[in-house]
This record gives structure tokens, sequence and C-alpha cells, in this order.
């Protein structure tokens, strides 16, 4: 199994075989609650007016996103686990926009298969991937808003390539590195009404759901499907 790490923007349209897009703070840590919480199913789009778009045309549909951290105007939640955590949302389709996760699984269309990625589901992933075999894993960390690196995106990365190999990854080590250096946005007084510092543990929450999200086209729209693991 050849397993590569690949960045931003450029890493999504490179990614080959399975690929596994990963954004932990907070998109992908987000659909994975959304689906526990019953969503019928989650539409990832890039553009914003598209989302516009599609809730016009969606009976019941839901508009969860953000650009620049905040909820965009008209939409009904922000990219936000902690104002998401207890919210039914059974029988409804959420749109599902941010500024990294939902654009590299767009522009991930060269990956045989694509399935989002963070820590809440990472084992699940694990499991799901070695069930697979695929000779070529990209693991795609998206960044802040694709603009650099982050460590939780990077570390994410390689904890799984780590079980994949084998290997006992050191995740408290993971968390606390994340804790001190990309997560401290979180826990700024200044950005506790769009980012609260309860996000941290629930993006973090390693291995809180078993199962993966896989991306599906029908008619031309991506949508995540739930497979349990």
């Amino acid at each position: 199994m050849n397993i590569q790490i690949l960045h931003l923007l450029d890493g999504a349209k490179s990614a080959e075989g399975l690929t596994v897009v990963i954004d932990v703070f907070r998109a992908f840590s987000v659909a994975c609650y959304v689906s526990q919480n019953g969503a019928k199913q989650i539409i990832p789009v890039a553009d914003i007016e598209e989302a516009y778009q599609l809730k016009r045309q969606i009976a019941n549909s839901i508009l969860i996103g953000e650009r620049n951290e905040r909820v965009p105007e008209g939409f009904d939640y922000g990219n936000c686990p902690t104002h998401l955590l207890n919210i039914d949302f059974t029988g409804k389709t959420i749109i599902h926009t941010t500024s990294a996760g939902t654009q590299g699984l767009i522009n991930a269309s060269n990956a045989s298969e694509r399935i989002t990625g963070s820590f809440v589901n990472a084992p699940a992933i694990v499991r799901y991937i070695k069930m697979q075999q695929p000779e070529t894993v990209s693991l795609v960390c998206m960044g802040y808003s694709m603009q650099h690196p982050t460590e939780e995106d990077t570390l994410c990365a390689e904890y799984i390539k780590a079980c994949l190999e084998n290997k006992q990854p050191n995740f408290n080590d993971m968390k606390n590195t994340i804790r001190n250096t990309s997560a401290k946005r979180l826990f700024a007084a200044e950005n506790q009404a769009f980012s609260p510092s309860t996000d941290f543990e629930l993006c973090t929450n390693l291995g809180k759901f078993n199962f993966i999200l896989k991306v599906k086209e029908l008619s031309g729209i991506l949508q995540l499907t739930r497979f349990d693991i």
C-alpha cells in the first residue's frame, strides 16, 4: 500500500487512489456530528452561491458552513460542533460549505474514492482502508482555509498513516501539540461566539464515531453517505 500525505488545494487536485480529505477543525468533525444527529444526507459544495441555490431547490434542507470562520448570511448554522451537538437533523438534507474541507472534496476529482477525515472517526477510517486494501492512499490535509498547513490536519494524516502501517502513534502527544499550536485560536476570547473552546475536545475525541462518510455522486451532485465500520 502506497500512502502519501498531501496538502492544501494542490494536494487535493493531485490526490489519487482512495483519498481521505482531512479537516479536523472543523468541517469533517461537524459532518460526523450532523450525521450522528440523523441527517438524511449531506451535500458538500465549494461555492456559497451553489449552496443558496440548492437550499431553494431542496425541501427540508439546512445550510451549514462558514466563510472566515463566521456564519454566512442566510445560513442556519455555522461550522461549529458545539452549536450543533444537540440539534435533531432527522430527515433533513444538509448543505455544507466551508473554506477548506468541502473545497478539498470537490477538487479531489482524480481520486478513485473520496472519504472525509477527522480524529473523531479516524479509527473507523483505518479499518475501512484496511478492508479495501487499495494500492494507493492519499491523505490530504486541507489546512487553514487552504492557505497554510495546520498541525491538527497534518497530525491526523500521520495518525492514520501510522495505524495503516501497524504502528502505535501517541495520540495524547499529538493532542497536546495541537492544543499548543493551531488550536490556540479556539481558546481566544474574541473567537468564542463562532469558534468556542469546547470545539477542541469535540474535534479531538478520537474514535467517537464508528462510521466513515463516503462521497457518492448522484445526478452531478456529490453526497456524503454513511458507512458503519
